[in-house]
Order: structure tokens, then sequence, then C-alpha cells
């Protein structure tokens, strides 16, 4: 264990918090509600983390409000269908502690903090119904919408996002028709609810738990960058940081949390750990991979899932507020009608309604050629879904910016401005049209999953939400850029049931913590469910707060137990 004791500390509490997102917010209040210190180091300007830029779907099988709901559902039929998402890659012990604690740390934070959700109604599991334990609804919540005026001075200091619309709830955009009917949305509520600050999905989730830490008086400390993790030898005892340009040295007496998020916007570690290759980001600057930088010199370990890349496009002209390029996940776009997606060869290679299909493929290789066959790729979409779908930032019928899309009169047309062999294109086209007169698709089997039409498809449209033809000009192809995965990143800390950081020989790094997607994902493995990465930060943070408060649980043993 290292030794770098300061010659003096400048503050002192019992646990720091790095990261201001609902694993290092969980933690503080956690540690605090049981009697001791939490201070929070947020680097960027604004709470709220990578949690605000979500959907703030929190995915807990086996929830009360389920129950009360009158759905039937449970965490051992949760925790079967995350062993087989796993694929083998996680581990069983680290999947079963999430689906003990998840239920649990959420009826603590309703408790604690009046963290307020709701079910999802009529929203399915990734993969339901093929895979065993999916359920057809229950298992999503969201929060309802939080009066960010409570948050007092720290209102306009906690993170918004660019990427959604934040005074909307899943309900209200389904009753809407979903994402792919933008025209057909109540913005009437949607007026309402901004011109009041009432916030919702990810924004409305972070701000339930900034809320729950002001409640506390805990000390929230914004651009005020973690460097340096002290430890006596023994121990990590605190942190070194920068504030307003100078060192401060915290002492930590029960330990340090590392939460912030993963590490996308470091194009080194996201080709080295995710092998991404000239990645873009769809998050702000700071998720760059810090609990690597700080945990390393105290000998921790990681772990690395799969990782397969999103797809994002971007805007001309469009920013995050730092001046950085704002790059859109294309999960609402690819599985609309009237849309495909293309390699060079012109050929679909995946089922587009169903993004973790289309991101795995992008990075498939070929050995005989060394090639990536599937990459570079393209979303080709025709006047129809111009007229009725979003696209990017841009509304239905609204002009595309210059430098966006390639346009062309033909199919044909179009696969020679962008260098796409012209007859694949045009055969692609021609049978993507008979799959979608037909309402079906042998191919990939567009159009068969209840999440995918939902999420990516147009409810309204028949005889398949997903499938269109692409039969009206003019054309348009968009380039798609590989892209980190939202702060969800592969590769993480390893750490035990009760959140502690492993060092390579296995063994806990005396008060040292990790939460939410700073975590290796041990316990989803190889294939991700949305409102998981939400779920994990929350019941992280619990755990670490507990240990460190010295009243670690026992659940997870006492299920062992169990025969």
């Amino acid at each position: 264990m290292m030794q770098n004791l300061p010659a003096k500390w400048d503050m002192e509490v019992d646990l720091v918090s790095v990261g201001s997102g609902a694993g290092g917010l969980a933690a503080a209040i956690t540690a605090q509600d049981n009697g001791f210190s939490a201070l929070v180091l947020e680097r960027a300007a604004e709470l709220g983390g990578v949690t605000a830029y979500s959907m703030g779907e929190v995915w807990i099988p086996g929830n009360h409000l389920a129950a009360q709901a009158g759905i039937a559902d449970s965490p051992e039929s949760g925790l079967q269908y995350v062993s087989t998402l796993a694929m083998g890659y996680g581990d069983e012990r680290a999947m079963r502690n999430q689906a003990i604690h998840g239920p649990v740390a959420l009826k603590y934070f309703e408790s604690a903090i009046g963290l307020k959700l709701q079910v999802i109604r009529n929203f399915p599991d990734y993969y339901y119904p093929q895979t065993k334990g999916s359920a057809a609804e229950g298992r999503y919540l969201e929060a309802t919408p939080f009066a960010a005026e409570e948050l007092g001075e720290w209102q306009h200091k906690t993170r918004l996002t660019p990427h959604l619309p934040a005074g909307f709830t899943h309900e209200d955009i389904f009753h809407g028709g979903g994402l792919a009917n933008i025209l057909g949305w109540d913005y009437g509520l949607l007026a309402d609810r901004l011109t009041k600050d009432l916030r919702c999905l990810g924004p409305g989730l972070a701000a339930y738990f900034v809320k729950g830490a002001l409640d506390r008086k805990i000390p929230l400390y914004t651009e005020t960058s973690a460097e340096e993790l002290i430890g006596d030898g023994e121990r990590i005892i605190g942190v070194r940081a920068r504030r307003d340009g100078k060192d401060l040295f915290i002492k930590a007496n029960r330990g340090v949390v590392l939460a912030v998020s993963g590490y996308e916007r470091n194009h080194d570690l996201a080709k080295t750990l995710s092998n991404l290759l000239d990645p873009v980001s769809m998050v702000f600057g700071t998720v760059d991979g810090a609990h690597f930088r700080l945990a390393g010199p105290a000998g921790a370990r990681v772990a690395r899932m799969p990782d397969p890349p999103n797809l994002g496009i971007h805007m001309p002209g469009e920013e995050h507020d730092n001046g950085t390029p704002l790059w859109r996940g294309s999960l609402p776009f690819l599985g609309l009608p009237h849309t495909i997606v293309v390699n060079s060869a012109g050929k679909r290679f995946a089922n587009e309604a169903f993004y973790r299909s289309v991101y795995f493929a992008v990075d498939a290789i070929d050995g005989a050629t060394q090639t990536h066959p599937n990459y570079p790729c393209w979303m080709i979409i025709d006047h129809q879904a111009r007229t009725k779908y979003p696209c990017g930032g841009a509304m239905p019928g609204q002009d595309l910016p210059e430098g966006f899309a390639v346009v062309a009169g033909s199919v044909a047309e179009l696969a020679g401005k962008i260098g796409v062999d012209a007859e694949g294109l045009q055969k692609t086209v021609a049978q993507f049209n008979k799959y979608s007169e037909a309402g079906a698709d042998p191919e990939f089997q567009r159009g068969t999953s209840p999440w995918g039409a939902i999420m990516t498809g147009d409810l309204n449209h028949k005889p398949n939400p997903n499938l269109g033809t692409l039969s009206q000009g003019p054309y348009y192809a968009i380039a798609l850029k590989r892209m980190g995965g939202g702060g969800i990143t592969g590769t993480g800390l390893l750490a035990d049931n009760h959140c502690r950081v492993l060092g390579w020989n296995n063994a806990p790094i005396p008060g040292l913590y990790v939460a939410g997607n700073s975590m290796a994902r041990l316990d989803t493995g190889a294939l991700m469910q949305s409102g998981l990465s939400n779920a994990r930060g929350m019941t992280h943070g619990y755990l670490a707060g507990l240990h460190a408060a010295g009243r670690p649980s026992n659940l997870l043993e006492r299920a062992e137990m169990v025969p």
C-alpha cells in the first residue's frame, strides 16, 4: 500500500465521494444517515453526472412498486435473466448481490430522501420474450417529475441533458406515440413543465439525490478535481484535490468512494481498454477515466467485459456547453420505417431495430482480409422518413443542416456519392422493400422485438412498426461514427460485494470503494440491459456507504446459507 501523507490536512470528514451522480451521492447520503460525515467532490461545474444525462431508467426486478401495481415478479427471475445475458462473462455472486440489494436500496432511498419512482407500464425488458426470466413490464422504473426549485441555489448548478425532452416521462412520450412520433407529443404539457422546471428522466432522477444531499447539509464541492489518493501504508485515508487553483488535502477517516462514471472522453483509454478506433462521445468532457488514475497507484485490479461501440451522429452547429461537438446516439433512429444501415458493400448487416445487434456487428473483424467489413457504415433514409420522423436534432420535414447528410435523387446516385457499391445498395433496398411490404424480415428478424418496436419504431405504422419501404426520393445517407456508451464502458475497477476495490491479490484495498460505471460490470456480464446502470449506481453507493459506516449488509451471505 502506498504511503504519501501530507504535511497537514486542510479538512477532515469520514467519507469522500468522488463524483456527483447517483453512485457518489447515494454513498454520501447512506454514510451520513449512519452517523458519519460525508463530502462530495465534482470536477465539473454542475452536479448530477452521467445519471443526469441518462434516460433515467432504473431497472430493478422484484421491486415493490411493481408488486403494488399487481405485476408478479421476483429478484430470482431477474437474476435468471441477467445470468443468461452475461453469457458466462459475469460473476454469479456479483449478479446475485445486485439482485438482492437493488430492491432494498430502492426502498431505502424512498424512505431516506423521498425518492419517488413509478413503474413504466407496458415497457418490456430488452430480450423479452425470448430469454428466460425476462418480463413484459414492471422492472423499469423512472422518477416522477421533480420540482427543481427545491434545490434552491443549486437549481441551476444541477445538470440537465441536451439529448432528451427532460420535461416528459416515458409515459408521456409513449402516450404521444413514442420517440418516433414527435409531432404527436403534448407540447403544452412539455412547455408547462419546462416553465416550472419540473424535471423528469435522468435530470429528475439526479435531482432527487442532489436534494437528499442538500437536506443533510453534505458539502458539495464543484469544480474540484480529485488528483491523488492518499495512503498511510495500510489503507486509503484521504484525497489530494485541486480547488480554485490550490491543493486541498482532505482526510477521509472511513474511506473514499470513486464514482466518476467511465472513460470514453479519454481517447487513449477508449482505444486501449474498449478497442474503439477514433471514437466520439455523447457525454461531457470530465468522463475520462479518473478512477483508473486515482486507484492505479493503490494497486487496484481492473476487469473488462465485451464492449461494443455505440453509433453516433453529429449535426453541425450542435455543441456541449463547453463548446465541444455534441454527438447524439443513433438508437432512436436506426429502427424507424424507411431506414436501413449498410456497410461499404451496400448491405445490411444486423437488426437495426435492436441497437445491440448493430453495435456488436460493427466491430466484427474479417480475419482473412484483416478488415472491419461493417465499418464505415451509413444510415440510409428516404423522403418518407424525413417527412414523418425526427433525425438527429431536426424535426420532421425540417431542412437538414449543410454537411450533415449526403442527398441524391436515386439510390444508385446516393451510392456513388458516398462510395458504397451501387449494385449492392440497390439490391439491398429492393429486398428490404419486399420485407417491409410483407411486414417480416427473415434475414435479421427486424421488428420482432417488443422493446425495439416501442423504443425505435413507429407503433402507428402498419404492418410492422420497424419496417417501411425506401421508395420515395430524395434519398439521404448519414455517416455513423463509433461512439462510447454514454458513460457505460466495458472496463472498470474490480470490487467485492461491499463495493470495496480489490487489488491484484484479490484482497480488498482498505478504505477504497467504487460505485456505478466506475466498477467493472461483473454483475451484468456481456450484454447490458438499459436501466441497470442507474440501478447499479444507486445500489453500489448504498452498499459502500453502509460498509464505510461499519454496518455492512449481510443479505448476500444469508441468501448463500439457504440450501
